[in-house]
């Protein structure tokens, strides 16, 4: 976790692929846009309101946030979608603050490890704008409004209520992942 544009999707996918460290995807949900470069599936799985109400009808939404964008609502949320299985897997999931303490409460505090990332504001500015710029539509608004609502999200006070005291900045891409991959081992150690 950690606000945006602080590398998130990159770490997500070099650990996913680190086959020595076992991790599965942690699918979520979101009702917001596909970006270009995105799949179903891959980054979340994209559903419109229908699909979630169902899920939450249902009872199998572990956690959900809703953020009022310039274009409407977007939801978030995690879905207990029978796919995980804790006993034989270990899971690496993108979320927030938020949705790391709703995970947390539901699985139980030891089964729920964070790896919170953080930048320097203005490189993430930079950052948010690059990947902006390369949309076909591009959302200037919406990433203003993120990178906004970022600091009040993970304001120091709530990034310590939540739990969370390991930090991981990603200022050199391979320094940052061989800090996770370190901090994974040694929690995965633990876990056994």
């Amino acid at each position: 976790m950690g606000k945006s544009a602080s590398g998130k999707d990159s770490i997500y996918r070099y650990l996913l692929d680190q086959s020595g460290l076992g991790l599965k995807k942690l699918m979520l949900y979101t009702t917001r846009p596909i970006r270009a470069g995105e799949e179903n599936g891959r980054e979340y799985y994209f559903v419109d309101e229908k699909r979630f109400a169902f899920l939450q009808e249902q009872g199998r939404v572990v956690e959900s946030r809703t953020y009022q964008t310039v274009y409407g609502p977007w939801i978030y949320f995690t879905a207990d979608d029978a796919d995980m299985d804790l006993s034989r897997y270990s899971y690496l999931g993108i979320g927030t603050l938020e949705s790391y303490g709703k995970l947390k409460a539901y699985y139980g505090g030891r089964t729920v490890c964070p790896i919170y990332i953080e930048v320097e504001d203005g490189e993430r500015l930079q950052r948010a704008l690059f990947r902006e710029r390369q949309q076909q539509k591009p959302r200037y608004q919406e990433m203003c409004r993120r990178f906004l609502a970022d600091s009040e999200d993970f304001s120091e006070t709530r990034v310590a209520e939540a739990g969370v005291f390991q930090r991981f900045r990603n200022v050199q891409f391979a320094e940052c992942i061989r800090e996770i991959v370190s901090y994974i081992r040694e929690q995965s150690a633990e876990q056994i």
